[in-house]
């Protein structure tokens, strides 16, 4: 699961030696699912919303249900070593992605440049097809406990899309050291229609569809590494 897989665009293939776009486009479309065709509105997100009861500062959330002991065991292995009476009185938690990297055996990590705004300008990496891959990123945890973080990826390619990636990493209590969490191995596409360029969406969000992060960006697929 990641940026584009060959398991999701493995229908779309078709003999290398077509040239003509027409009939290209024509396969594409007739060997894609309905739903890959649906443009990507995060419908899920917001009708499968969860009330989950009242937020409580980190503080707060410690010193409930003191009595029930396996409770309290639990939250004491989440909390590690965080001192509660020095974590910021708030609700929100603070979640930070520090960096992100696609790692492929044989290669040295590419490291992404992570804007500011979340726009990438210009075409962000560039994947050699057939190629094993994964998704690597760092990230810290401020303020209070973030609760079901998880990792979006949606992928478009020629105006269809082509993949919805959804992963969930866990909930983290706040600390001063970094967290990292890697993406399942995944296989990019290959053959004539899986080059080219593509679009992309990724998000990281937690169980109140909070976004920490929201990535627009476009990448390619070509025979060889750029």
């Amino acid at each position: 699961m990641g940026f584009v897989g060959k398991k999701d665009i493995a229908n779309c293939q078709v003999d290398s030696e077509v040239e003509d776009s027409d009939v290209a486009v024509s396969t594409i479309i007739k060997n894609m699912s309905e739903s890959s065709l649906i443009e990507d509105d995060d419908e899920e997100d917001v009708q499968g919303k969860i009330q989950i009861g009242p937020r409580r500062t980190l503080k707060e959330q410690y010193e409930a249900d003191k009595d029930d002991e396996s409770l309290m065991r639990w939250k004491e292995q989440l909390l590690g070593s965080v001192d509660i009476n020095s974590v910021a009185e708030t609700l929100d938690p603070e979640v930070k992605i520090l960096s992100l990297a696609i790692v492929s055996p044989g290669r040295e990590d590419l490291l992404l440049q992570i804007p500011d705004n979340g726009k990438v300008k210009g075409t962000w990496f560039t994947l050699k097809e057939g190629s094993r891959y994964t998704i690597k990123f760092a990230f810290h945890v401020r303020n209070n406990i973030v609760s079901g973080l998880k990792y979006t990826n949606t992928v478009w390619k020629t105006g269809l899309r082509v993949e919805k990636t959804k992963e969930m990493i866990g909930t983290f209590s706040p600390q001063q050291e970094l967290y990292t969490h890697e993406i399942p191995e995944d296989t990019t596409p290959s053959g004539m229609l899986a080059r080219g360029s593509y679009s992309a969406k990724t998000k990281f969000l937690d169980d109140d569809n909070k976004c920490y992060l929201e990535l627009n960006y476009t990448f390619d697929i070509r025979k060889d590494w750029q």
